[in-house]
């Protein structure tokens, strides 16, 4: 079973920067599309950043500018680079990865708390 494994979510103040990873096991990274989603209190849990097996990147508007999503293929990982952080980027921000062959495949990780607060 693909198990996704996030880190380096905190607290941070306005305009601050964080730089979250998430580590993929078993053999789907290389071939999976992979996002960083999140969910603030009372709100649905929206897309922030998609990184596709080829290193094509889509942002949402809100992150456009401000966070950068990579991979490395080699170590399994994925991040998302957070710069000029405000209030509202505050969410538990969870990884993703989706794999498409013969059906889709989808999996979660558990997330991790991003606090901005002066």
């Amino acid at each position: 079973q693909v198990q996704l494994v996030e880190s380096g979510g905190g607290l941070v103040q306005p305009g601050g920067s964080l730089r979250l990873s998430c580590a993929a096991s078993g053999s789907i990274f290389s071939g999976a599309v992979m996002s960083w989603y999140r969910q603030a209190p009372g709100k649905q849990r929206e897309l922030v950043a998609l990184i596709g097996p080829g290193g094509i990147t889509n942002y949402a508007d809100s992150a456009l500018g401000r966070f950068t999503i990579s991979r490395d293929n080699a170590k399994n990982t994925v991040y998302l680079q957070m710069d000029s952080l405000k209030p509202e980027d505050t969410a538990v921000y969870f990884c993703n990865a989706v794999v498409v062959v013969l059906g889709k495949s989808e999996y979660w990780g558990q997330g991790t708390q991003v606090t901005v607060s002066s």
